[in-house]
């Protein structure tokens, strides 16, 4: 490879980080201008100044070498242990993340058993790495209303996204990550897409976070892994995949609607013409609302996070998005956030957005709806036998030979 394609390579992969060339230069232990200069082609690039790069990028040294069109058949787990920063201190998340990838796998195996083809999958938005902020909002936002006519979800609230994501052929499933990890986004020839959140997180969280690792599925399916946490919530395609998320289920027209509903956002004044039929002309009036009737309160605040499925303070900094309030508003309605909760919890509206999923079994419904689908349709097809069916029910969590039972049942 010339040293051009390169630093092309190099540029693109600090670039979908949203690192300046100086914090590179400072990583490497190489001025910035070194990283100009190996980024232009004009420089050559030691190994232990490819190995530092490729780390602080969090890309494998040899995909800056691979041919562009050909897809290496890296395996998966490997992939996941080195683009998941940490997992290796977490020995515990680390074997459930293994076990959910595993069911992901049985899944894809009965789906071949069963001439299902290739998995369907959501459309991939060609946005390119963002170079500002700016741009990484409007692209998300852009690509969120896209999906959401689309999708034709209308300016209503999603009901359930994990189920929304595996109705676009994305294995989706909750699991135990470490604290500061929302979520996980995979893809990889062995299963496809798939998006794994932390199921420790309350409801509401989750939500986003579904939706969020939804934004890389559609823009960022370059990656083979792309982890979201705070350790990389700098970089341009997290602020990128969070402008979505917030857009995407919140969408500016249902904005605009909930807040008709409470009867709130309408403009401090307005003029309208009255056509007079007795006269034959028409009469100019200004009409404005009663004093204070049109502030957006924390109880507003409160509903409209209740309505569309999101935590207080993202229906707060949507509304200020938005341009419904002001900043110094934004600011004293998440100073009142508490009074938004404890008005939720007093009309036994809170613990839809809050309370903990303590059965475990309910983190992974949807996956395990899909594989015990496929595992029964394989049986009943003649496609596996009675101990490959149990071994199936094992993998989901099914006690005994529950799977198998209903399997037999489907055959009569």
């Amino acid at each position: 490879m010339n040293r051009i394609e390169l630093g092309r390579r190099l540029r693109e992969a600090r670039e979908l980080r949203g690192i300046s060339q100086q914090a590179a230069g400072v990583s490497v232990g190489v001025p910035r201008t070194a990283i100009t200069q190996i980024e232009a082609g004009n420089r050559s690039v030691s190994t232990l100044e490819l190995s530092r790069l490729a780390e602080l990028y969090r890309v494998p040294v040899a995909r800056f070498f691979e041919d562009r069109g050909f897809e290496p058949e890296e395996d998966l787990l490997l992939a996941l242990h080195r683009g998941v920063r940490g997992l290796e201190d977490h020995p515990e998340v680390q074997a459930e993340v293994q076990r959910c990838v595993e069911v992901f796998q049985e899944g894809v195996r009965l789906e071949r058993l069963l001439g299902s083809g290739e998995r369907p999958s959501p459309p991939s938005y060609d946005a390119g790495v963002p170079g500002t902020i700016g741009q990484a909002i409007r692209d998300g936002e852009r690509t969120a209303r896209d999906e959401r006519q689309r999708l034709g979800l209308g300016n209503s609230p999603i009901p359930d996204v994990s189920e929304l994501l595996v109705s676009q052929g994305i294995w989706a499933s909750a699991l135990e990550l470490p604290d500061q990890m929302s979520g996980v986004f995979l893809r990889h020839k062995a299963i496809g897409l798939a998006v794994l959140v932390n199921a420790r997180h309350a409801r509401a969280r989750k939500r986003f976070s579904y939706a969020h690792e939804f934004a890389h599925a559609l823009m960022d399916r370059d990656a083979c892994v792309q982890v979201s946490s705070a350790d990389n919530a700098a970089d341009l395609v997290e602020k990128r995949a969070n402008a979505f998320a917030a857009a995407f289920l919140m969408p500016r027209s249902g904005m605009a609607a909930i807040l008709m509903q409470l009867d709130k956002g309408r403009p401090s004044r307005s003029e309208q013409s009255i056509f007079d039929v007795a006269n034959d002309s028409a009469f100019d009036a200004e009409i404005r609302p009663v004093a204070r009737s049109q502030n957006i309160t924390f109880s507003d605040v409160a509903l409209i996070a209740h309505h569309f499925g999101v935590s207080y303070q993202a229906a707060v900094y949507r509304l200020k998005s938005l341009r419904h309030i002001s900043a110094a508003q934004s600011r004293e309605l998440l100073g009142n956030e508490q009074f938004g909760r404890e008005y939720l919890r007093a009309l036994d509206l809170l613990d839809d957005l809050e309370a903990p999923e303590n059965n475990r079994r309910r983190w992974n419904r949807e996956l395990r709806t899909e594989v015990a689908h496929l595992g029964i349709e394989a049986y009943r097809q003649g496609e596996i036998s009675r101990g490959r069916l149990l071994e199936v029910g094992k993998s989901i969590d099914f006690q005994g030979d529950e799977l198998l039972v209903l399997a037999e049942a489907a055959c009569r």
